[in-house]
């Protein structure tokens, strides 16, 4: 009986590690950078395998059913559940009206290009770096008068990144406005898009 209960506590602590790296994984990145990513999702993700193997066995040696249940719908869950879509979404709308507090600062020139070796980065003060994954900073494409504004949601290796873009002209924007290839482009709200390139 102590086994199985044991089996039933560490079928809970898994399937809530798990779900909770569903929810929090680009913040985790954002924590231990990209490169421990890996190690980190094995660990994890060996842990929950082999606690699953585990209330396998229980279910029909013991016809222990709960550890397996818990299992079960963490893998269902998984699946199915949008993770990362409702976290961008929230972000989104938390962090809108603070963005565009960020935008008029910009068009209004009192946050101006900080980068030197980036010409079109600017590192945003730090009550705003929570706005930009990967360092605080935003890509700011000035064409005439106005700006097109990238805060990354995630700043990835290469050429491969997320955002939030804000377009002045509420125009789609072109796939190539800030040196990426954007394979996704999508309407959130006026003047803004979320954008990404893998």
């Amino acid at each position: 009986m102590q086994r199985q209960r044991k089996l039933l506590l560490l079928s809970l602590f898994s399937s809530f590690l798990v779900i909770l790296n569903g929810f929090f994984q680009w913040s985790i990145v954002e924590i231990i950078t990209p490169f421990l990513m890996f190690p980190f999702w094995l660990v994890l993700f060996v842990f929950f395998i082999v606690i699953t193997v585990l209330a396998i066995v229980q279910l029909f040696k013991y016809k222990n059913w709960k550890p397996f249940v818990i299992q079960a719908v963490t893998i269902i869950i998984l699946f199915y559940f949008p993770f990362t879509q409702t976290m961008l979404d929230l972000d989104f709308k938390m962090h809108k009206s603070e963005r565009e507090e960020v935008v008029d600062k910009v068009v209004s020139g009192k946050y101006k290009y900080s980068v030197p070796d980036s010409p079109s980065l600017i590192h945003l003060p730090k009550q705003y770096t929570h706005l930009s994954k990967g360092g605080g900073d935003v890509i700011a494409v000035k064409t005439g008068d106005s700006f097109t504004i990238l805060f990354f949601t995630f700043r990835g290796i290469l050429d491969s990144l997320t955002g939030f873009v804000y377009s002045p002209n509420d125009q789609k924007p072109l796939k190539t406005v800030f040196d990426g290839d954007f394979k996704e482009i999508k309407k959130l709200d006026k003047h803004w898009y979320f954008v990404g390139s893998y």
